[in-house]
């Protein structure tokens, strides 16, 4: 070997180290291999940042901009309500959550449509009185499986898309569709037929202690003075809703006095307040319904003002938020949160933020105190208010992860039919290659701002600039492998590896190392390095690269042996209870039977 290459294979084995060990983010670890490199003369000084311009920098964040148009418009929201209605037979709540997440992640980030299924899979478990840790693994699988169907699945996808345009014409939209096909349909009959036994239950659905109550939210909805049920019973509201919405009254408080479980026969008065318990699908549903309002601050502050904890001050009536551009979000309290160990009223959320806390769910513990009494532990689940300019950076600066917009807008009517039709004119442009991928998916995501179906602060907090930092330092990196002949001494040495191996067992073998590859690094950056190794190799059997780059999407998209391998994989892991080691077990059958499936499609569409 040359110096150059063991240079860019030293940088490359740390790199993975890096990756593998967790400690610092990979897009951190990204830009320190992207240094090294250009420091030993790997990668041209002038070419450092040409990642950023790159069509699959470009591509990525083009379709998370579009992701987050498509949620706000409340497409996804619809679907989560139609399955809250799906039986209580296990088989038929795992086929269709995990086939529907599948369909939803072909078009929107997959990571974003896991979180956004969550609630309404935790709910259903809960119903049928079963352990969510039976549906969240299907759940999140069913989200890789998804990703695969298109090119804007996946970044893998679109970063294989791009090295082909190197070869020949760039993969199109509906290329990845045969092969991303036939793992999805045996992938998801898998699962619902046998893969979902082979979960954990880790919690028992009868203790009430142990389950994750992410659906159940302790919500104040206060009872306005013209409302609709305003002089009428408890019993009169919560029918008028009993066929759309889940929601269980836990409490009654008036003139600062509170009951516990009120009579259904209770007469609602002005300004009553109800303690309600729903997910926010229900939540939302019982608001259009009935009129019932959400808080406009924290009710709690004149009784923690009693006890001496602050000294609370009104906000003026031009400081508050005009309620048309409020908007939810969940979010989750990370442990270096500012918010761990106090409660929403002492750090005074409302006055110094901006924004409400509507309802808190807590692992392991049924939350039923006044929301102003809560005091906050890492892993609590937030439903935030607040307003749609500044509710991302508030969040930032809280130390909170937003698991997902869950589409939920206040005044706002939905706008499903104008994001359809954007989304289905963006596909039609690019699959039928009128323009470039890169050009028409980012005019589709202008045409979403435009529209005002992603407000202007939130078109860059859509984009995730960690996976974009993390692709702008590894293509020149994955580049200086190509350029030093690195992909093609591994390319030698997996064909010296397989002798006289046929084409099938070649792309079995490619598959498997790109599969354990992306189950220990992200699967962006498992397709940066691999794809080039797949050019090389296709070259040295002198056959068509199209195969081995298909392959290489497939492993890359495909990590289900561990919770770090993807973060759909990692955001199941504490609501559900698992293990480092339980992925495995139906991971194991899962990635053989997407390898069994996955070659012969691939001979059959792309022979070599």
């Amino acid at each position: 070997m040359t110096a150059e290459q063991w240079s860019i294979f030293g940088i490359l084995a740390v790199t993975l180290a890096l990756f593998a060990w967790g400690r610092w983010r990979y897009d951190i670890v990204a830009l320190i291999a992207l240094l090294v490199a250009a420091v030993r003369g790997l990668v041209p000084a002038d070419d450092m940042f040409a990642g950023l311009g790159h069509p699959a920098v470009v591509t990525v964040a083009a379709v998370l901009v579009l992701s987050r148009g498509l949620i706000n418009a409340g497409i996804v929201d619809t679907l989560g309500r139609l399955l809250a209605r799906v039986g209580d037979r296990p088989w038929m709540q795992v086929t269709s959550l995990t086939g529907v997440v599948a369909i939803a992640s072909a078009f929107i980030n997959n990571v974003g449509a896991l979180a956004l299924f969550m609630p309404v899979a935790v709910w259903m478990a809960h119903r049928g009185g079963r352990s969510p840790s039976f549906l969240l693994m299907p759940l999140a699988f069913g989200s890789l499986l998804g990703g695969t169907l298109t090119m804007i699945g996946t970044p893998p996808n679109i970063i294989i898309a791009t090295y082909r345009a190197e070869e020949a014409a760039a993969f199109a939209m509906f290329d990845f569709l045969p092969v991303g096909l036939a793992i999805t349909i045996v992938g998801v009959a898998f699962i619902a037929l046998v893969g979902w036994r082979l979960t954990p239950q880790r919690r028992r659905p009868d203790d009430n202690d142990e389950l994750f109550e992410i659906s159940a939210y302790l919500t104040e909805l206060h009872v306005p003075e013209d409302g609709k049920f305003t002089g009428r019973s408890l019993h009169d509201l919560l029918a008028a809703v009993r066929e759309d919405a889940d929601v269980l009254v836990v409490g009654l408080v008036r003139n600062g006095k509170r009951k516990e479980v009120p009579s259904t026969h209770e007469v609602l008065q002005p300004d009553d307040i109800l303690l309600v318990e729903a997910d926010s699908d229900s939540l939302k549903t019982l608001i259009d319904l009935t009129g019932l309002e959400l808080p406009s601050r924290d009710e709690d502050e004149n009784e923690d003002e009693e006890d001496g904890e602050k000294n609370a001050h009104e906000a003026s009536e031009s400081e508050k938020p005009d309620r048309s551009e409020l908007t939810l979000v969940e979010a989750i309290i990370t442990p270096g949160s500012m918010l761990v160990g106090k409660t929403a009223s002492r750090i005074d959320l409302r006055e110094r933020h901006g924004v409400n806390i509507l309802a808190v769910a807590r692992q392991g513990k049924r939350l039923r105190e006044r929301i102003g009494r809560i005091r906050f532990v890492p892993g609590d689940i937030l439903l935030l208010q607040g307003s749609e300019e500044t509710l991302q950076s508030t969040l930032n600066t809280l130390g909170c992860l937003p698991l997902a917009s869950r589409g939920l807008r206040i005044a706002r009517p939905r706008r499903v039919l104008t994001a359809s039709i954007i989304f289905l004119v963006t596909l039609a442009v690019v699959a039928l290659q009128i323009v470039p991928a890169a050009m028409g998916l980012v005019g589709g995501a202008l045409a979403m701002v435009l529209a005002r179906l992603i407000p202007l602060g939130e078109i860059y907090d859509s984009i995730d600039m960690r996976i974009i930092v993390l692709l702008a330092a590894l293509l020149p990196v994955g580049h200086a492998l190509e350029t030093t002949g690195g992909s093609a001494l591994i390319a030698d040495g997996l064909l010296n590896l397989a002798g006289a191996a046929t084409p099938a067992l070649m792309l079995a073998i490619l598959i498997t190392t790109v599969m354990l590859l992306s189950n220990i690094v992200n699967n962006a950056a498992a397709a940066v390095l691999a794809a080039p190794v797949a050019i090389q190799l296709a070259q040295g059997m002198d056959a068509s690269a199209d195969p081995f780059l298909m392959a290489v999407a497939i492993g890359a998209s495909c990590a289900f042996l561990t919770p770090i391998g993807h973060q759909s994989n990692t955001l199941v892991m504490e609501p559900g209870g698992y293990r480092f080691g339980d992925y495995w077990r139906m991971g194991l059958p899962l990635s053989l039977l997407v390898m069994a499936a996955a070659v012969p499609t691939i001979l059959w569409v792309w022979p070599l």
